[in-house]
């Protein structure tokens, strides 16, 4: 995206065939450091959408609401916005809290009106549980989430190399991409079929040997105090109900970071995640996808599960 062609005025608008999207406010900054916008971030999400999509079709969403940009004041959403247009397609979840038993209607993405929509309201990232909303309890990708305890991204991509090492072995193929902050994110596509339970049961007790097989760079404490300076590997974004940050998503953090798909030879200890930012995304999307085969590649986990033992 060009930055010099934000929109100005009170508000924009922004086409995609027959659907058109008011923006209000689009003139609105959201990052003062880098002066971006409300309306630099809709035109981001029109201009990546064509990639995005597949991440987020028929997925059930939780709205990150920021209305006052990067600085102000967030919170999240799970309850479809009553500003979200009429006919956006939802899903009704039961969940239980304690011993009551509600039901929450979650959007489910998949237009671009939808994602404009929810930029309208606010909403900087893109959080999107890994199952549809026609089989909630299946879930489409295994995410590992390494966080280095560090804060340095060079800690991350050598857990990233370790876990697809790890992945490698169990045959399973795996994806990368940065987090949209200092960490990165390791996806498995799978086939539907396994409840996310299954799912949540075969992620953990693989961070928890792998963890115990590097205990120097490796955690799965769930105490930050006892994390050290090591990579925490989260298996908790698989748990149901859980999203995670979809590859093609602005983050609120300083500069407009972009999660980023990445080759597995660009994670280096010298790959700097801010180098993928709302100001300069447009270069990276003219370049071949480094995920153009994520669901193509999708694939059982029975076999794997049945050697995590021997990692």
């Amino acid at each position: 995206m060009n930055v010099a062609s934000r929109v100005r005025g009170r508000a924009g608008k922004f086409s995609n065939r027959s659907s058109v999207t008011a923006i209000t406010h689009a003139d609105k900054v959201f990052w003062p450091e880098e002066g971006y916008t409300k309306g630099d971030l809709a035109q981001f999400y029109e201009l990546a959408f064509p990639k995005l999509r597949p991440y987020v079709q028929d997925h059930l969403l939780t709205m990150e609401r920021c209305p006052d940009g990067m600085r102000g004041e967030c919170f999240y959403q799970k309850e479809k916005p009553k500003g979200m247009p009429a006919g956006t397609p939802s899903k009704a979840i039961k969940h239980k809290k304690g011993h009551k038993t509600g039901i929450t209607h979650y959007v489910a993405g998949g237009s671009l009106e939808t994602q404009l929509a929810a930029v309208n309201l606010g909403c900087i990232a893109v959080h999107a549980m890994a199952s549809s909303a026609d089989a909630p309890r299946q879930p489409h990708w295994i995410c590992f989430d390494l966080d280095p305890q560090s804060g340095e991204f060079r800690d991350a991509a050598q857990a990233g190399l370790r876990v697809k090492e790890a992945l490698d072995g169990l045959r399973l193929v795996s994806f990368a991409k940065t987090s949209g902050s200092r960490g990165m994110h390791v996806f498995v596509p799978i086939r539907r079929g396994p409840d996310a339970n299954d799912v949540l049961a075969f992620s953990r007790q693989f961070c928890e040997r792998l963890a115990a097989a590097h205990p120097r760079e490796l955690t799965v404490e769930h105490s930050i105090e006892a994390r050290g300076g090591r990579v925490y590997l989260d298996p908790f974004r698989n748990a149901f109900g859980q999203t995670v940050v979809t590859p093609f998503s602005v983050r609120r953090r300083p500069k407009a970071l972009v999660s980023t798909p990445l080759e597995w030879s660009e994670v280096t200890p010298k790959l700097d995640p801010a180098n993928f930012n709302l100001g300069n995304f447009s270069e990276r999307l003219r370049k071949a996808d480094p995920w153009a085969d994520f669901f193509r590649a999708r694939q059982s986990i029975n076999a794997a599960a049945k050697s995590l033992g021997k990692l």
